[in-house]
């Protein structure tokens, strides 16, 4: 590992260690999440935080149109 960090000019063997334990993980030789499973659930939190983002707006703007049409004389 560490011969191969020197030739790819990595500055730690750790770093092509890890490279490798993915691989194995992503070709199911080693249990663990797949690099593919890792992007989809990067992109569901991303989803899921702007949802939220967006359930918050609507609550607000749902709670102050409730407030106007309650307001007598308007």
């Amino acid at each position: 590992m560490a011969r191969v960090a020197e030739l790819l000019g990595i500055s730690t063997a750790e770093t092509v260690r890890k490279w490798v334990r993915q691989a194995e993980v992503d070709q199911g030789a080693r249990p663990g999440t797949t690099s593919e499973e890792s992007v989809e659930i990067k992109r569901l939190k991303r989803e899921n935080a702007e949802l939220k983002r967006a359930n918050a707006i609507l609550k607000a703007a749902s709670a102050f149109l409730a407030a106007e049409l309650d307001r007598p004389g308007q």
